[in-house]
């Protein structure tokens, strides 16, 4: 049985909305938010979910099944989003983004 903090912490993972994973999952908005603050009886809805989770690419882990500390989850493949970063504005260093060197200079 997968637990809420696992739930919550695969959608963070994927970086999606909780919109998104309800439809993903074929459940209402609200139904996911009441499974995510620990709902009972949501058994098909949690299915659901975790289904759809797992569809995108997350493995939940019970505890001690890889290391010891509790349930968790993992990728079985990197996520094609960036979380955090939006790439298109990344700029590693700064200071080449001006080409100030006389024609013909290589390097």
């Amino acid at each position: 049985m997968i637990t809420t903090a696992q739930i919550r912490g695969a959608r963070a993972m994927l970086g999606l909305q909780q919109a998104e994973l309800a439809h993903a999952a074929g459940i209402s908005l609200a139904d996911l938010d009441r499974i995510e603050h620990g709902a009972e009886g949501a058994g098909t809805a949690m299915n659901a979910v975790r289904l759809a989770l797992e569809a995108s690419g997350i493995i939940f882990e019970a505890d001690g099944e890889l290391i010891a500390g509790g349930p968790g989850v993992r990728l079985t493949r990197p996520t094609t989003r960036s979380f955090d970063t939006v790439e298109a504005e990344v700029v590693q260093y700064p200071e080449f983004m001006k080409n100030d060197a006389p024609p013909g200079a290589g390097g």
